[in-house]
């Protein structure tokens, strides 16, 4: 997958989608044609989880082009994004068990053996050289990918998901463990997905010979409940000329609608992380924040955890971008709290957070709310 790195190249990849295939995009997303064919689907989220685009400049953009009702199912596939996300804020606990489940999970020659493609099925190692080779792969493939790792190989779902996390470069703390858990029947309790030969088959065009998988099994128990705690939104006492955004930030355009005049652009090395990610995807985020200092209207540096820690110390009045649940928030929780009190969040997700109380279908429900508050559709 060639990724691009600046706002203007993935506004040119959107404007193709939507110029040329977004038409297609309901009855045929569900379709894996392989990574030299990939029409069908819009492969934005390497941006928008980095937010060189976000989620509402790519629903405003579509909405110019398109009307809703013609393109309802790839709206609600953006948003999804944004309910899991809220979703995962009014229940921490949920990421904070999963690191330390990881912790304490064993990683046997089973593991071994998936995570290098050396399983019985030829399929599953496909996907794996696939995603280790592009950083990438289309959605329907993640689910099946996730089931059989979990019950055919029999593997936990946080191995998975961890795995996912190192090597996808959209990867995202939320929709990633998230959709792991629900995979597992977790998420919706007793509700899972199963991956089946047949549906394999047919979605990816006969590409694969017949592999035997556990098409049959139960749901994962987990005993634990996660109860929904409301979100505390404390407003900014005090202005600032400079501000710290993370990797799920990448753009100026929130610099330029607050007017800072100094960013930080704020990159764990693999050291400061709880979950390593890839070099591969080290090496894409350092090169958008580079594009990005190239051409912003403001001074922008480049800074690792621990010069994050001496700003933050010397500095007496400094902006974080709220960056969410995940590694950069435990990292702030561990090492600057409660120095870095001054967090600043987008309005807009704000506003979307109070939907996803609860299941998607009520989220569902509200997007045409959404986009009408949020004024998305002019």
């Amino acid at each position: 997958m060639h990724l691009v790195n600046s706002k203007e190249d993935s506004f040119d990849l959107l404007d193709k989608f939507i110029d040329n295939d977004i038409q297609n995009y309901s009855s045929k997303r569900n379709y894996d044609f392989g990574p030299k064919d990939r029409t069908n689907v819009s492969q934005l989220s390497p941006y928008i989880s980095h937010r060189i685009l976000n989620e509402y400049e790519v629903i405003q953009r579509v909405l110019q082009k398109k009307s809703y009702r013609n393109v309802e199912k790839f709206i609600q596939e953006v948003f999804w994004r944004l309910y899991w996300r809220g979703w995962l804020e009014s229940r921490p606990r949920v990421w904070n068990d999963f690191l330390g489940d990881l912790k304490s999970l064993e990683k046997n020659k089973r593991y071994y053996s998936a995570i290098e493609g050396l399983t019985d099925i030829e399929c599953f190692n496909y996907w794996v050289n696939e995603l280790k080779e592009n950083g990438y792969l289309h959605n329907h493939t993640r689910m099946w990918f996730a089931s059989i790792w979990i019950f055919t190989l029999e593997l936990p779902w946080q191995l998975g998901a961890e795995f996912f996390l190192k090597y996808l470069t959209d990867a995202d703390s939320a929709s990633n463990t998230l959709s792991w858990r629900w995979v597992a029947g977790m998420q919706t309790k007793g509700k899972h997905y199963l991956a089946k030969d047949w549906n394999i088959e047919k979605f990816t065009n006969g590409k694969f010979s017949p592999a035997i998988l556990n098409e049959n099994a139960v749901p994962i128990s987990d005993s634990r409940n996660y109860a929904f705690s409301k979100i505390n939104y404390s407003g900014l006492e005090t202005e600032s000329e400079s501000v710290v955004m993370f990797e799920n930030e990448l753009n100026t355009d929130f610099l330029d609608n607050n007017n800072y005049k100094h960013a930080y652009f704020c990159l764990l090395s693999n050291e400061e992380r709880q979950v390593k990610v890839s070099q591969e995807n080290i090496t894409y985020k350092e090169s958008v924040v580079d594009n990005l200092a190239k051409r912003g209207t403001c001074n922008i540096s480049k800074i690792n955890g621990s010069q994050l820690i001496s700003l933050v110390q010397s500095s007496s009045n400094i902006h974080l971008v709220y960056p969410g649940v995940g590694d950069n928030l435990d990292f702030l929780n561990k090492n600057l709290m409660p120095n870095a009190n001054c967090l600043v969040r987008r309005k807009e997700d704000i506003f979307c957070s109070q939907f996803s109380n609860k299941g998607f279908f009520n989220f569902k429900k509200n997007i045409p709310r959404i986009i009408s508050e949020l004024n998305l559709s002019k």
